[in-house]
């Protein structure tokens, strides 16, 4: 494993590996369209007669790419994964927020602190993890009370789950947000989260 000393430049890429049934929807504004078409036919595929739901999904998956670019995302999956008839969903947003956002540290203690400072109260479980490759990285895990006006009329909790890892001598921080609305199967759901994360490495 090859630890942040070790690197004499920092990284120029990453990789992470995902479950064969997540979609990447490209948040680059000029491919956005074609992906968020290409997610909905997928979606819907067979259901000729919800032309409406089709719609509002459509809208709604532009908000969520234009929301995430916004906010520095480099990344964006989607799950479309099912257990018979029931849709595993779930997303991972990845990220590389702006330098003025964040102390200027790689120490994921130090990061760690200043998440539970600035959240104290409502910022759920919060530790530093060893990831298999990628090193010490900050992990938070929250249950967000559902906002229905921004989800489609989703009226169940979220789980989100957060790593923050430092990129190598840098100060800036990766992102992986991951989140799920199955409240019945978040603790699964959440493994799997963790299993993704720890497949980061750096190139």
């Amino acid at each position: 494993m090859r630890t942040a000393d070790q690197f004499s430049s920092a990284p120029t890429d990453y990789n992470v590996v995902v479950p064969d049934g997540w979609f990447q929807l490209s948040l680059d504004p000029e491919e956005r369209d074609r992906s968020i078409i290409a997610l909905a036919e997928l979606t819907f595929r067979g259901q000729d007669n919800a032309p409406l739901l089709k719609k509002q999904f459509m809208q709604d998956l532009q908000r969520k790419a234009k929301d995430a670019y916004q906010v520095g995302g480099t990344e964006l999956y989607l799950s479309t994964m099912a257990v018979g008839p029931v849709p595993l969903a779930s997303s991972l947003l990845i990220s590389v927020p702006g330098p003025d956002e964040w102390p200027e540290t790689s120490d994921a203690e130090a990061l760690a602190e200043h998440l539970a400072d600035r959240s104290r109260g409502n910022n759920g479980e919060i530790g530093v993890v060893d990831l298999a490759v990628a090193g010490k990285a900050v992990r938070q895990r929250r249950r967000e009370i559902a906002d229905p006006a921004r989800q489609l009329g989703n009226t169940l909790p979220t789980t989100t789950l957060t790593y923050y890892v430092p990129i190598p001598t840098t100060t800036r921080w990766l992102l992986l947000n991951f989140s799920t609305p199955i409240d019945q199967l978040a603790d699964q759901m959440v493994e799997l989260f963790d299993t993704v994360a720890g497949t980061l490495h750096w190139k």
